[in-house]
């Protein structure tokens, strides 16, 4: 196995930083400033193919996978222009919808999600079950040829840009009577199926929401894949969504970090510049190396997930997830230390990062209950809950 890149990745990683220049963090600033979406950058994105280049390529995609996917979004981040879209719509409902889905969904849906032309959104956190997906308590039940879903997500993004929602549910299992993990396509203006926008601290282009699904009725075609399916089709999608948040957290922290090195060598207080004196460039080289360390095991992650290893690369995933939220956090910190004042302006424009990184240490599975996966399932410890 190698996690080295070929030459197309690095020519994607050189396609896409270019394109991120174009925009970079003025720009994202602005947008959200102005309440609005980044939908100039969204738009040429999906144009230049780099929206759906994990989709197959028969459905309009680029015919590659979770790393290429991932270096998209880091390059973006790396230029301060990170979508967060991309770990929700192509990421993770892309790869179930062609990975599970029917031909007619496939065709109904990946293409637009491929040029950026229809957005889908993901629910399955909920307001009482927090990271633990085995107590989501929104139902799905059948009726007649209809599924009926009841219940409530929190912590949605982008569900106002959202063509529909791809909603996990649980089903009952006529054998056993215990409910199972189901995926749903619930439109956007279905009868029942309200959001409210939460209010957050946190200021980002993608908006959060809490969902209301009260008897939202759904044809019998809004399931995705097999009924029975259970965990394999959930976590289909919620490997890729580790990975993605991994190369989210990677591209701020190389944002950062390159401000701070830029800074760190011009500034000059004594007679050389700041970046000459070790208690300034060893913590930034030790930032670097942990981001360096963290892309690594990205890359195994998404090298295990696009060779169909899906044991394998829940794992890594999670590991992956864990030491990006780190090292982003990391170079973060210390990039604003090292401008110190200047590094809580706008012109700098890093304060902001401050809150923003900590996203990649909680969402979108804490990282407290990784270290619970990794005890468990990598080293055999007892489980304590």
């Amino acid at each position: 196995m190698t996690v080295l890149e070929t030459q197309e990745h690095k020519d994607l990683r050189a396609a896409v930083a270019a394109l991120g220049a174009r925009y970079g963090r003025d720009y994202l600033t602005r947008v959200v400033r102005a309440g609005g979406h980044p939908e100039e950058l969204w738009a040429e994105a999906g144009k230049l193919g780099y929206l759906g280049v994990n989709l197959p390529e028969e459905y309009g995609g680029g015919g590659g996978g979770i790393a290429e996917l991932s270096i998209v979004l880091e390059e973006l981040g790396a230029a301060g222009s990170p979508l967060l879209m991309l770990v929700v719509s192509p990421a993770i409902c892309g790869t179930v919808i062609s990975r599970f889905g029917t031909e007619a969904q496939k065709r109904a849906w990946l293409p637009g999600l491929a040029d950026g032309s229809r957005t889908m959104a993901f629910g399955i956190t909920e307001p009482d079950a927090g990271s633990n997906s085995h107590r989501i308590t929104t139902t799905a039940r059948r009726d007649g040829d209809e599924w009926v879903l009841t219940g409530r997500k929190i912590f949605i993004s982008g569900v106002d840009i959202a063509d529909a929602t791809l909603i996990v549910g649980r089903t009952e299992d006529a054998r056993t009577g215990k409910l199972k993990p189901c995926l749903f396509i619930v439109p956007r203006d279905a009868d029942g199926f309200q959001r409210h926008p939460v209010d957050m601290e946190l200021q980002a282009a993608e908006k959060q929401f809490e969902l209301v699904l009260d008897d939202v009725r759904l044809p019998a075609d809004a399931l995705v894949g097999d009924e029975d399916a259970g965990l394999l089709q959930l976590f289909a999608g919620l490997n890729p969504e580790r990975i993605m948040t991994a190369a989210f957290a990677i591209g701020m922290g190389r944002y950062a970090l390159a401000r701070a090195i830029s800074y760190a060598k011009e500034r000059s207080v004594w007679k050389e510049p700041i970046g000459a004196h070790q208690a300034i460039a060893h913590p930034l080289a030790q930032a670097h190396i942990a981001l360096e360390s963290a892309r690594l095991m990205m890359q195994k992650a998404a090298y295990l997930y696009d060779a169909g290893d899906d044991a394998g690369a829940g794992e890594a995933a999670n590991m992956a997830k864990y030491t990006a939220g780190e090292a982003c956090v990391q170079a973060v910190d210390q990039s604003v230390h090292t401008l110190g004042g200047n590094g809580l302006t706008r012109e700098y424009g890093l304060g902001s990062l401050i809150t923003a990184s900590r996203v990649a240490r909680i969402a979108p599975v804490s990282r407290e209950m990784i270290l619970n996966y990794v005890s468990h399932q990598t080293l055999g410890l007892p489980k304590s809950y």
